[in-house]
């Protein structure tokens, strides 16, 4: 059965609201993955630029005793050939991760805004996010 009009109006509101909050927790935990995977990269590039001549040209110690004009370019330069691998493993450890705690399966339909009587995923198998029944996880992409 349909809901009303204003019915359905709010509880559109309240799914959009649940899925914007599974967004932004997906969001939160790729940036979280991405930071920590990457953090080599940023470092390197980092104290590349900042002790290359031409562009911060920084007065720290460090820059005066180990690093000058050629070693902040091979800094500069390493620091971008590594981020392609990194940004690769990054993106496998979110989506297996992602994957095992089924984030994706927390979203929901909008037609449980439109129809009454209709459960909520999560609700009919007696626990958060796990909506899947029978849901194998054996099944390979590449199967």
């Amino acid at each position: 059965e349909r809901r009303s009009t204003w019915c359905c109006l709010a509880w559109t509101l309240l799914v959009a609201t649940m899925n914007l909050l599974v967004f932004l927790m997906n969001l939160l935990l790729m940036f979280v993955i991405f930071t920590i995977v990457l953090l080599p990269t940023i470092v390197v590039v980092y104290f590349g630029f900042q002790c290359h001549s031409q562009v911060l040209h920084s007065a720290a110690h460090y820059c005066k005793s180990f690093l000058d004009d050629n070693s902040s370019s091979a800094l500069i330069i390493l620091g971008f050939v590594i981020m392609s691998p990194l940004i690769v493993v990054a993106m496998a450890i979110y989506c297996s991760l992602a994957r095992r705690l089924r984030l994706f399966l927390c979203f929901q339909p909008y037609s449980r805004a439109v129809y009454k009587g209709v459960k909520w995923c999560w609700y009919e198998e007696g626990g958060l996010c796990s909506c899947a029944r029978g849901w194998n996880m054996q099944v390979k992409a590449w199967v």
